[in-house]
């Protein structure tokens, strides 16, 4: 595992700060994101107890721009 990988997995997410869009719909079909000092963070809303993915800063910017183009 590379270190910014180490790094993003060596966080302790116990008392982390969870946010979803505010556009969420009570049917609780979303994400949660939290800011981890060198990323994010994102579970299932409805499964907290799940693990979490974590993304690099650059990785979740990749992940974003190929949902908006459709590549996802």
């Amino acid at each position: 595992m590379n270190d910014a990988r180490a790094q993003l997995h060596a966080h302790d997410l116990t008392a982390a700060h969870w946010r979803k869009a505010s556009a969420s719909g009570p049917e609780h079909n979303c994400v949660e994101v939290t800011d981890l000092p060198s990323g994010i963070a994102v579970r299932d809303s409805k499964d907290t107890s799940r693990t979490p993915l974590r993304f690099t800063a650059e990785r979740w910017t990749d992940f974003q721009q190929a949902l908006t183009t459709g590549l996802l």
